[in-house]
């Protein structure tokens, strides 16, 4: 399906870091289909293969201040996360809550991350 709509980027991505490298907000998002969820895998051990580096993500509220949140991924410890938007509570019903996702810079070390967005492209 996402192939036929013009989705034909590689799903895996090894990502590595070194001191000072970063990574700015964004989505993965290759075309007008996509899988709603993806997934970080942590490779190296934080703290003692490098230091910094956190997994960021932020949720741009209506009429509010983007809200952020940062998490440290450990060895061999899977993150699912959205890949768009999120499902948001709001007084009227449910509305998108829009995401993107980022890394901190790293300080020192090197950090390595396996991410998977699912689709069918090949």
């Amino acid at each position: 399906m996402c192939h036929e709509a013009g989705q034909d980027r590689s799903a895996q991505i090894l990502l590595r870091y070194g001191p000072g490298d970063w990574n700015a907000l964004h989505r993965d998002v290759f075309g007008e289909m996509f899988f709603p969820l993806q997934v970080v895998i942590g490779l190296d051990v934080p703290g003692a293969d490098f230091t910094g580096g956190e997994f960021i993500m932020t949720e741009q509220r209506p009429r509010a201040q983007s809200r952020a949140s940062a998490t440290t991924l450990p060895q061999g410890h899977a993150l699912v996360f959205t890949t768009r938007d999120r499902p948001v509570a709001t007084k009227r019903g449910w509305s998108n809550g829009p995401m993107r996702h980022g890394v901190s810079t790293v300080r020192g070390g090197r950090r390595h991350t396996l991410g998977l967005v699912f689709h069918d492209a090949t």
